[in-house]
């Protein structure tokens, strides 16, 4: 007679899944790429003042292979484009995104030939963080929200699905987007 006999059928697999997002909210190491203004208030979320340590977020990474969430800070060029998507396919799974100021999420007031109108047409984002630029305090919120976004996550074929969902979403970007296929 195995535990799995004594417990309703589902428990102990969406125990586990709970588990597992806990772990990956609670750890979350975060890839900078500070591009503009919106670096300095990043930064200054780190500092001891706002204190991201009580959210399990000490070290911001230099290196994408030790982070899991990536915080693009600022105008993406479309020069710096290619780069911002090297860096987001050296990361592991599971990853996400966060698109600081409204530079990064919509190009800002910068309408030009020369900066990308939203880092979403380069890499799948997770949460959209408006202010020009967001105050540490926004910032804060947003990766708490984050937080709440992680811990729905599922498990499994399922994640599959829904990665496979956003690769899609990501392939259907204008085709004037040339570097959102190179690899």
């Amino acid at each position: 007679m195995g535990l799995e006999e004594k417990l309703p059928s589902g428990v102990l697999l969406a125990s586990v899944e709970k588990l597992v997002n806990w772990t990956r909210k609670s750890s979350l190491w975060p890839a900078t790429f500070g591009l503009a203004c919106c670096a300095i208030e990043m930064m200054t979320t780190g500092a001891p003042r706002y204190d991201l340590a009580r959210f399990g977020m000490e070290v911001f990474r230099a290196s994408p292979r030790q982070a899991d969430l990536m915080i693009v800070a600022g105008r993406v060029s479309n020069k710096m484009a290619p780069v911002l998507r090297q860096i987001y396919d050296q990361m592991p799974e599971p990853r996400w995104v966060l698109a600081m100021g409204v530079c990064a999420s919509s190009g800002g007031m910068f309408n030009n030939y020369a900066i990308v109108q939203g880092v979403d047409h380069i890499v799948p984002v997770d949460m959209y963080l408006p202010g020009c630029p967001p105050r540490p305090e926004m910032l804060m919120d947003a990766i708490l929200k984050l937080h709440q976004k992680i811990m729905d996550e599922p498990l499994g074929p399922r994640r599959a699905a829904l990665k496979a969902q956003r690769g899609e979403r990501l392939e259907l970007l204008p085709s004037s987007v040339k570097y959102a296929k190179k690899k």
